[in-house]
């Protein structure tokens, strides 16, 4: 056999094994949370934690329900329009997102007035429009102030274990972003101020829609 032969055969093998490796790589796949310790979960059954149904009211003045997320992957943060601090980075952090999946529609981005007394919807439709806001891609939430503390501590698990007992006499506020899947699922809790767990959330968005 040729020196040229033994190259050919060699390189159709590498590119054969190459090709198979390829094809055999298991998909990566993202873990269910059900506790404010974020334990991660890999089997859930019919009654998992889910995020439980809501009634708010989004910038557009417009009632927005759980019927208003099924089938889609949400990134979720709490917020407040006056913050001088972490807010003004996490919505920055927040508009690179839209960016990324603005013509997707099976995404979605929900922010929670954690002020809700204060944003309005007058004063969120305002902030909408600072900040570039996309209304198909991204709702800004307001409503009960009961309502909005019970689902960022008691479902969305927003503030980690640290708030989980907490009344709403105490003030909720934390740069978490959380992942929802389609079921309502919690399914990532992201730091909304680093770059790369915001990278890390983008590649696990892709991960849930490739489910």
């Amino acid at each position: 056999m040729s020196q040229r032969t033994i190259l050919k055969c060699s390189s159709f093998i590498t590119i054969t094994l190459a090709l198979f490796a390829c094809q055999s790589k298991p998909q990566r796949t993202l873990p269910y949370y059900d506790t404010p310790d974020f334990t991660p979960k890999w089997e859930i059954n019919e009654n998992f934690h889910q995020i439980r149904s809501f009634s708010l009211v989004n910038q557009e003045n417009q009632t927005f329900t759980e019927a208003d997320i099924e089938g889609k992957i949400c990134v979720v943060d709490f917020f407040f329009t006056s913050c001088p601090g972490i807010c003004p980075k996490m919505a920055a952090n927040m508009v690179d997102l839209q960016k990324v999946f603005l013509d997707d529609d099976e995404i979605l981005l929900l922010s929670h007035s954690v002020t809700p007394d204060f944003d309005s919807v007058f004063v969120l439709k305002q902030y909408a429009a600072e900040k570039g806001v996309d209304f198909s891609r991204w709702k800004l939430l307001t409503g009960e102030r009961s309502e909005i503390y019970d689902l960022g501590r008691k479902y969305y698990f927003v503030e980690e274990d640290e708030g989980i007992l907490r009344t709403e006499d105490y003030f909720l506020h934390t740069e978490n972003f959380i992942l929802i899947d389609k079921q309502r699922h919690i399914r990532g809790i992201y730091n909304g101020l680093d770059p790369n767990s915001i990278q890390s959330l983008i590649a696990d968005i892709k991960v849930l829609e490739a489910e």
